[in-house]
């Protein structure tokens, strides 16, 4: 079963573990676990705020939706990438600690995070990817698993280290690879597990 280290906090009903979800993109993720937090009886983690980097993001507008504070935060204009990188982390971090987060949940957020970052929230930044790491990693997961000719993917949910996927696994989902399958058959039939497998590991973390 997934759980924090000793020294943080778990949830209650009363006092639910307060997450924030990082997006870049659609949020249909997102989306999967607000509405999973709004149907479940006697949940043990909330919502408190959603971080985007993309002021153009569909999820924004979902997020709101569900009366979620949203904050979004481009990339400053900085000419130093590694200088820039850090000033936009130091601004999450400080809306972040304002809005006493104690779980970070990436859902489809396309920014690699800094070992900074990462050290500052250590085991506390989870993350979903569609494959069954560390088979796969990276962004074209379904497409190098077609092309590898595996038999079997999955998603897997693992906490955030400064490597690109390579974070502690959490828990895995199976799922069966077709040989008529494509990029979007297969990303359908991963996408489903996705939004069964990260509302139970959040689930197993805040209790």
């Amino acid at each position: 079963m997934a759980h924090f280290p000793d020294n943080h906090r778990t949830g209650s009903v009363d006092q639910p573990l307060r997450c924030a979800i990082l997006i870049s993109g659609s949020g249909t993720g997102m989306e999967a676990l607000l509405k999973y937090q709004k149907a479940k009886v006697d949940c043990n983690h909330q919502t408190s705020l959603v971080v985007c980097n993309n002021p153009e993001a569909g999820g924004i507008s979902i997020a709101k939706g569900f009366e979620i504070p949203v904050q979004t935060f481009s990339l400053p204009d900085i000419e130093n990438k590694t200088e820039r990188r850090l000033a936009h982390e130091k601004e999450i971090t400080k809306c972040l600690e304002e809005h006493d987060i104690e779980l970070i949940i990436l859902s489809g957020y396309m920014r690699l995070l800094s070992e900074e970052f990462v050290k500052r929230w250590e085991m506390q930044i989870i993350n979903i990817h569609p494959s069954l790491l560390p088979k796969f990693p990276g962004a074209h997961a379904h497409e190098d698993v077609l092309s590898a000719g595996v038999k079997v993917s999955g998603c897997s949910v693992h906490y955030v280290d400064a490597g690109m996927d390579t974070g502690q696994i959490i828990e895995q989902r199976k799922v069966p690879v077709f040989s008529d399958d494509t990029v979007e058959s297969l990303s359908q039939r991963v996408k489903i597990e996705e939004h069964i497998l990260y509302p139970m590991v959040i689930d197993q973390l805040s209790s």
